[in-house]
C-alpha cells in the first residue's frame, strides 16, 4: 500500500524543535503527562552511524521485512522528499542489512533529511562521508533482498514507537525520539521551559565552580526541589 505523504511541518515547529533534542522533547513529554508508547523513546540500541548526526523532520513512514528493500527503494524516488525523514519499520531483522551508502545518497539527493530503520545497515564509512544522518541498530555487511511492495505512508511500530506520517522525527547521539503531530505543540512548550531550567541549572554550577575556585561564599548548588524533599 502507497499513500500520499503528510503535510510537512512547519518551519516554526521544526525550528524549535531543533534549540531542544532528544533529552528535553523526552522531558517535555513525561511533563505533558503523553501516554504514547515508551514515551516516543525508540529502543536504546536504534543509534546515530556517527556520533554529532542530528535530524528534525517530518516522517514519511515505511513498512518492510526479512531484510527487503524494495519497498525503501519505491519510497526513495516517488514522493518530493525536501524536509522528510525516513523512518523504516524494518521487524528489527539482523540477517541482512537494509541499505547502504548507495541509497542513502540517493535519499540525500532527492532531499530527504535524514534516515531512522528497526533494522541494520551497511557501508558505514561511505554513509559517514555523506554525512548524510542515518539511525541504525548496527551494522550486517550481507545484502538485502527485493521482493514485496510493503506499505509506504501508513502508521507503523518503529523500534517500541508507533509512528504515522507527519509526525516529528528528532534524531541526535543520544538516540530517536517521535512526537505524534497532535502533541507536538504541548511537548515543545514544555520542552523548552525545562532548557530554560537547564540553562539556569548550568549558571549556578558555573558560579559555584568559579566561587570555590576563588575561595568566595559558594552559592546554593542542589536544586530547591532536592532540599524540599530531603526535609
Amino acid at each position: 500500500m502507497i499513500e500520499k505523504c503528510a503535510p510537512l511541518l512547519s518551519d516554526d515547529v521544526i525550528k524549535r524543535a531543533e534549540k531542544l533534542g532528544v533529552a528535553l522533547l523526552l522531558d517535555g513529554v513525561k511533563k505533558a503527562k503523553i501516554d504514547i508508547p515508551n514515551g516516543g523513546c525508540m529502543d536504546a540500541d536504534v543509534m546515530p552511524v556517527d556520533r554529532g548526526m542530528c535530524v528534525v523532520g517530518t516522517a514519511l513512514t515505511v513498512e518492510t521485512s526479512d531484510g527487503d528493500n524494495f519497498p525503501i527503494h519505491v519510497a526513495s524516488y516517488s514522493f518530493d522528499a525536501d524536509g522528510y525523514v525516513m523512518v523504516i519499520d524494518g521487524k528489527g531483522f539482523d540477517k541482512r542489512a537494509y541499505f547502504g551508502d548507495l541509497i542513502m545518497g540517493a535519499c540525500q539527493a532527492v532531499g530527504f533529511k535524514g534516515m531512522v530503520i528497526d533494522g541494520y545497515t551497511r557501508d558505514r564509512d561511505g554513509n559517514i562521508e555523506l554525512e548524510f544522518p542515518v539511525y541504525s541498530k548496527g551494522f550486517m555487511p550481507a545484502g538485502p533482498i527485493k521482493k514485496n511492495e510493503g506499505n509506504i505512508n501508513t502508521e507503523i511500530m518503529c523500534a517500541g514507537v508507533r509512528v504515522a506520517p507527519g509526525d516529528l522525527v528528532v534524531g541526535d547521539s543520544d538516540g530517536v525520539c517521535v512526537i505524534p503531530k497532535e502533541y507536538i505543540e504541548a511537548v515543545l512548550t514544555e520542552a523548552e521551559t525545562k532548557l530554560e531550567y537547564e540553562t539556569n541549572r548550568r549558571k549556578t554550577i558555573a558560579a559555584y565552580r568559579e566561587a570555590r575556585k576563588n575561595g568566595t561564599e559558594l552559592p546554593q548548588l542542589a536544586p530547591q526541589w532536592v532540599i524540599d524533599m530531603m526535609k
